[in-house]
Formats: C-alpha cells, sequence, structure tokens
C-alpha cells in the first residue's frame, strides 16, 4: 500500500469531523498567528529604532549621567545626577579625535499663545547643535552662540507647533510664553517624526543656556554629543574620554563613575539585544499556545482512536500493515497542523500588516515587513507539534490486535 493511500483516509475521516477537526485547528493558528505577528513587529520596531539612530548620525559618542554602580540608588534616578557641567563638555572638546560637540537640557512647561496653553517639552541645547543634530531649520533660523550666551529668548519650533499655536498665521516674530517667560519665534525645524517614544516635531528648541538659568533654574546638562574626526578610533576614545570625565570629576574608582561614555556601536548592540530578547520572551510565549494546541491533538487523536477502533482492525484484516495504520493516524495530526499553520500565516501576515499600518498612523513608520523565517518558524513548529504529538495514538493504533480490535464494540 502507498503512502498516499493512508493520507486520502486520513483526510475522509477528518472530512467526516469537520467541527471537532476546525476547533482543533483554531488552537494551532492562534498559536502561529501569534509567532508571524511577533517576528515581523519585531523586526519592525528594530528596524525603526536602528533607522532613528541613523537620523542622527552614526560618528558620535554620547556622554550622560548615570547612577554609580557602588550606589545603592536605583538605576532610574540617573536624572537625579546633576555632576554633569558645562566644564565637562569643553574637556571633552579638547580631545584631538573629537572634531565637534555639542550639550543640552530636557525639560517640560506650559506654552501659550493667547490664552492657549499646552504642556510642551523644550529642549535646550547649545548653537552648534543645530549644524550637527540631523534635522535642520526649514524656515527662519537656528539661534545663535550669542543668543546662547545672552540669554536670549528666543525659541525655534518643531514642525507640528506652528498649526497648532498660530493657525495659518506666520510663526517666525510671534511671541510665546514659557512658563512665565516671553519668547520670540525665530526659526521652524524640519519634520522629523518619531524618536522612540519621544514626537519630536513637537517640541521647542531654546539656547540651553537661558533653558538653564531662566526657565528651569539649574547648572548642570544631561548629555554632551561628541562627533569624532576618525570613527575607526570610537572605542579607543571613548576609553580615553572616560579618562577625561574621571579627572573631571575626581573620580579615581570606575565604580564611581557618575556618568557613561557611549559609543554608536554600543547603543546600537544594545539596543539589539533588548528587542531580540523581547522578540524571544514573546515568542516563547506563543510557543506556549502552540503546545497547548499539540496537547488538544493529542487528546483528539486518542478519542480518534478509540471510535475507530473496529476500522482499524477491520483494515489489518485485510491486509493493512502496522506502518499503514500508524502512517494514516499520523497524517491525520500532521495535516490538521499543517493546515492550522498555513491558515495562520495567512491570517498572521494579515494582522501584522494592520499592525504596521496602526503604527504608521500613530507616526511610528515600521516599513513594510516580511518574514520568511517567521514564516518557516510557525509552519514548521506547527507540522513538528502533529508529528510529536501524533506518535504516541497512531502508535497505538497500528499495535492494535485486529482480533480484539474486530470483537470491540
Amino acid at each position: 500500500m502507498t503512502l498516499f493511500v493512508p493520507l486520502k483516509i486520513a483526510y475522509k475521516a477528518l472530512k467526516v469531523h469537520k467541527a471537532r477537526s476546525m476547533l482543533t485547528i483554531l488552537g494551532l493558528t492562534i498559536g502561529i498567528i501569534s509567532i508571524i505577528v511577533v517576528m515581523n513587529t519585531g523586526l519592525g520596531l528594530e528596524g525603526f529604532i536602528m533607522s532613528q539612530m541613523d537620523m542622527f548620525g552614526t560618528d558620535y559618542i554620547d556622554i550622560e549621567p548615570q547612577v554609580p554602580k557602588s550606589s545603592r540608588a536605583s538605576m532610574f534616578q540617573a536624572s537625579s545626577i546633576t555632576t554633569l557641567t558645562v566644564d565637562d563638555a569643553e574637556a571633552v572638546a579638547e580631545h584631538p579625535n573629537v572634531r565637534d560637540y555639542y550639550y543640552g537640557v530636557m525639560g517640560q512647561k506650559i506654552v501659550s499663545y493667547l490664552g492657549e496653553n499646552k504642556n510642551i517639552l523644550l529642549f535646550g541645547m547649545s548653537a552648534p547643535g543645530f549644524d550637527l543634530y540631523g534635522p535642520k531649520v526649514e524656515y527662519g533660523r537656528p539661534f545663535t552662540e550669542e543668543e546662547d550666551k545672552s540669554l536670549a529668548k528666543v525659541a525655534v519650533l518643531a514642525s507640528g507647533l506652528p498649526q497648532k499655536l498660530f493657525g495659518n498665521d506666520d510663526p517666525l516674530g510671534k511671541r510665546i510664553k514659557i512658563g512665565k517667560d516671553s519668547f520670540r519665534v525665530v526659526g521652524v525645524m524640519e519634520e522629523q517624526g518619531m524618536a522612540g517614544p519621544m514626537n519630536m516635531d513637537e517640541m521647542i528648541f531654546i539656547p540651553v543656556t537661558t533653558l538653564q538659568k531662566q526657565v528651569m533654574g539649574i547648572n548642570h546638562i544631561q548629555f554632551i554629543m561628541a562627533f569624532l574626526k576618525d570613527t575607526n578610533l570610537a572605542e579607543q576614545t571613548a576609553e580615553e574620554l572616560k579618562l577625561i570625565m574621571r579627572d573631571q570629576h575626581d573620580i579615581t574608582d570606575p565604580d564611581k563613575d557618575d556618568f557613561q561614555v557611549v559609543t554608536t556601536e554600543e547603543a546600537l548592540s544594545m539596543i539589539g539585544q533588548i528587542t531580540g530578547g523581547v522578540t524571544l520572551l514573546l515568542i516563547a510565549i506563543a510557543g506556549i499556545s502552540l503546545l497547548v494546541g499539540g496537547v488538544g491533538i493529542m487528546n483528539i487523536m486518542y478519542v480518534s482512536v478509540s471510535e475507530r477502533t473496529y476500522e482499524i482492525g477491520l483494515r489489518k484484516a485485510l491486509g493493512a500493515t502496522q506502518k499503514d495504520i500508524m502512517w494514516q493516524f499520523l497524517w491525520e495530526a500532521m495535516f490538521l497542523t499543517f493546515l492550522g499553520g498555513l491558515i495562520g500565516v495567512v491570517l498572521g501576515t494579515l494582522f501584522t500588516q494592520l499592525a504596521l499600518i496602526g503604527a504608521r498612523y500613530a507616526g511610528f513608520d515600521f516599513g513594510n515587513l516580511f518574514s520568511l523565517f517567521g514564516v518557516l518558524l510557525g509552519v514548521g513548529f506547527s507540522v513538528l507539534v502533529g508529528l510529536i504529538f501524533g506518535i504516541y495514538p497512531a502508535r497505538k493504533a497500528a499495535k492494535m490486535d485486529p482480533v480484539v480490535a474486530l470483537t470491540h464494540e
């Protein structure tokens, strides 16, 4: 008897019990959908974050405050570290491989115009940032170093704010209130989109010194961006900048570093590890639903073997071998899982596209992604589940004594 005869018999048996077969397929389909959606959106998220990194360039080193390793304080309390200063930025700029730099502070204040109040993120940075920062001023002008040093109250709006604050009026020259102070709008940035959780098109850029002294009442800064002459020396430069920072802060024990120096390569690596770890965790969770579906298949196959004991005995009496009987029930199990896998791939791909459209509508452009590996993993895993969970019931059916099976009621 050929291998395709048991397949034909298996198909007919599943067709007789349509409702039971569809319910069995449903559990597997949900698991496959989960795997496809998780892998595709995970790849999309990683690609989106990487594209955001590219937008700001790859030739810089980022220096930010951090909680010292020797401290018992939480890592989430880095914002409370106020030891990073403009003097540190100027010392970093003296390094021979640093071609340029800028530094800054971020905060939030109520911004108002003609009685309309909005809570808006403020980005205070030194004037060179406009030449080094990825997006540029679309119209108007950036503020100058002289305006930064003189605590000038000038502002450059992100692209999404002029319409919200002024409607169709020209924003240049208009005055807005940031907190209690009046600022003159001198420029508007080009569209930037989302950067992680932040909408970069709803920010206001003001001179860093003005934000420090006039708005927030602080002396420290929150980051330094040092741009390199030779990116091949990035790791070496980062280690040397750590020494400069320790000298600035009178630190001799690296465990007491109240700052972190991160190269672009290190940042990309950390992002890849985080997104990869989260994706694997979600795939593992989705895999649990496939295992549950596999247990369901085993249960259904046991019921099927029990119901068709007489049929098994009759086929064996007519010459069917143990191998024929085992393949008949294995084909049933694998057919169920394969069909569940195909349906899951189609629906998973559809749901992925809907998720990507939703993300794009919210401002996160993940692109159009299709993970062939995710499809192969989903379908392959589903068939493997059918094979593994179908073997025991199939072997049980194959080993039945035909005489005993024929007398079964």
